[in-house]
């Protein structure tokens, strides 16, 4: 996803100074959005319902503590720095789907997809949603085109 009017808008600097559940909120956002649109493009006649329950698979905390489990060995310094914040982040929320740690990994998981968003890491976002598509099973290459 790249939109024009954000280009060059958040610096490495302005990223560290957010706060982690600022990023997470972006992130949350942008894998959903990333999310739906692959569904749709590979189902492109599933009725909705199908898809947002698809969806869900994909989005709820317990699935996202699964893809940052598998990723985590993966991820550079920087991007450790921004998972570890989101995970420690303080929501003031309490999860009724999901397990307390299930969820601080889902919100860092999220802070991290925000992180790379705003920074305009794109390839790196391509990689690491390629990586979940592997681990879930889907077929794809993001990295082409």
């Amino acid at each position: 996803m790249d939109f024009d009017i954000l280009k060059n808008k958040f610096t490495d600097k302005d990223a560290r100074q957010l706060n982690p559940l600022v990023l997470a909120f972006i992130g949350d956002g942008i894998y959903e959005v990333f999310i739906r649109t692959y569904l749709v493009e590979k189902n492109r006649e599933m009725l909705v319902h199908r898809l947002h329950v698809k969806t869900i698979s994909f989005v709820k905390a317990h699935a996202q503590s699964e893809f940052i489990k598998s990723l985590v060995a993966q991820l550079t310094e920087e991007e450790l720095y921004f998972y570890k914040r989101g995970r420690n982040a303080k929501s003031g929320t309490v999860p009724k789907n999901a397990e307390v740690q299930e969820y601080r990994a889902a919100t860092g998981f999220e802070a991290l997809i925000g992180y790379l968003y705003i920074t305009e890491q794109n390839q790196r976002l391509n990689s690491i949603f390629n990586e979940i598509l592997k681990l879930s099973g889907e077929q794809i290459s993001l990295l082409e085109g």
